[in-house]
């Protein structure tokens, strides 16, 4: 897949867990990530997971500046069409605001609709205009409500170590 930005649009595999993790890096810099074996043992399962894929966008060089997660979840609802989510969301820091992110999010949606998905849904945490601005500006309405709990632990200002 290749997008107006010049950036070319992929699904990872097996060998981009260092490429993805060093992209987490910039959606949660605090956030402490699995190394080694445990690393490997997580990502092998993240892309086993059915109807999981993390999209990965790549520069001419060859370089990760995006990435993003969709999930396809099966639904007896609404003609037993699926819904999808999108989840881990980020760009590189030193990328923003060239159309990476958004570019990366439309070859995300463009997945959702070939599997026939009646909605894709996604939840930021932020409150940050300029973000909910991006998400907006990606196609994406604030028309819902949601609601999270999060395990002791895993709050979304708690230091994980």
């Amino acid at each position: 897949m290749a997008a107006e930005t010049g950036l070319s649009i992929r699904l990872a595999g097996e060998d981009d867990l260092s490429v993805v993790q060093e992209l987490y890096r910039h959606l949660n810099p605090a956030d402490p990530q699995p190394e080694g074996a445990a690393a490997r043992l997580a990502w092998r399962a993240v892309l086993a997971h059915p109807g999981l894929t993390v999209f990965l966008g790549e520069l001419p060089s060859g370089t990760a500046v995006a990435s993003c997660t969709l999930v396809v979840v099966p639904n007896l609802t609404r003609m037993a069409h699926p819904y999808a989510l999108i989840e881990n969301v980020v760009t590189h820091g030193d990328h923003r605001g060239k159309g990476y992110g958004k570019a990366i999010l439309d070859a995300a949606v463009a997945a959702a609709w070939a599997e026939d998905c009646y909605k894709v849904m996604l939840l930021t945490g932020s409150k940050r205009p300029e973000t909910l601005r991006f998400y907006a500006g990606a196609g994406f309405e604030q028309n819902k409500t949601g609601f999270q709990i999060r395990r002791p632990g895993f709050a979304a200002d708690d230091r994980l170590s």
